[in-house]
């Protein structure tokens, strides 16, 4: 495994296995260390990068007046990918992870498009009770870190902490609920990428040509079903598929069943061409 800094345009990340590339982006507040669980699945199939977004994780934010908008964070990434030589890759994005990459797809080539809870599906502008909802963890986790990383040791414990975001936290390891904290408590882009997307919504400007899979977990408690699932923006290529017990952020307690999707989307690639 492969990890490199923050540079000037290159985003700090992670990087495993050999074969077509797969690009995973995380949510608002996460980092790379979120895709723990699924890179090994993937890096027997795949050349795969985890990459932290601007302000996040270990990547620095944009520059002062450089509004981290899922449009302008789509470039950053894109401009990585770049340094990295890496053309037409497979992304996977979770929450706004996928929402940029939807962005992402309509600047550049991609092989394939798997969204896991992506953000953006609303109807006009972020729904209030997500917006309280990530301010509320947002500031747990900044006031709190020590008391929440307690109590992400015991496996009730991490069912009372995590209930919102993961639909079996007991599943997920201590090390990475703990993770979970850290990120969300130490990004110093949360809150100007959380004011970039509030106005907003998901809207398609360009073609995207490629296979794209739509997959929400069963107990995603943020990003709920009549508020954040208008999909009349995406292409009409888009599968949907379902994550059975997994929640807004699948990967650390269902690693499993995001694996399975990400690759029945690459799979559905390599057939479609």
């Amino acid at each position: 495994m492969s990890t490199a800094p923050a540079g000037r345009t290159v985003l700090a990340h992670v990087r495993r296995g050999s074969g077509e590339p797969v690009v995973l982006l995380h949510g608002i507040g996460g980092d790379r260390g979120v895709w723990d669980r699924v890179i090994p699945m993937l890096a027997g199939h795949h050349d795969v990068l985890a990459v932290d977004l601007p302000g996040f994780g270990d990547s620095p934010t944009l520059a002062p007046g450089d509004e981290p908008s899922p449009r302008r964070l789509a470039a950053a990434v894109a401009a990585t990918l770049d340094e990295l030589r890496i053309e037409r890759p497979h992304l996977v994005g979770n929450s706004l992870g996928g929402w940029i990459a939807l962005e992402l797809a309509q600047r550049r080539p991609v092989a394939s498009v798997t969204l896991l809870s992506p953000a953006g599906l609303w109807r006009r502008r972020t729904p209030a009770y997500c917006r309280v909802s990530l301010l509320g963890t947002w500031w747990a986790c900044r006031r709190g870190a020590g008391v929440l990383h307690a109590l992400s040791r015991w496996p009730w414990s991490r069912r009372l902490v995590f209930w919102q975001i993961l639909g079996h936290p007991e599943l997920a390891t201590p090390g990475g609920a703990q993770g979970l904290v850290t990120a969300m408590g130490t990004g110093g882009g949360f809150r100007s990428t959380l004011a970039a997307t509030l106005p907003i919504r998901f809207v398609r400007h360009g073609e995207i040509d490629a296979p794209v899979t739509l997959a929400f977990g069963t107990r995603d408690r943020i990003l709920l079903p009549w508020q954040s699932r208008f999909t009349h923006e995406l292409p009409p290529q888009t599968i949907a598929a379902e994550l059975r017990g997994a929640g807004h952020v699948p990967m650390p307690d269902a690693p499993d069943a995001v694996a399975a999707v990400v690759l029945a989307t690459t799979a559905r690639a390599v057939r479609s061409s």
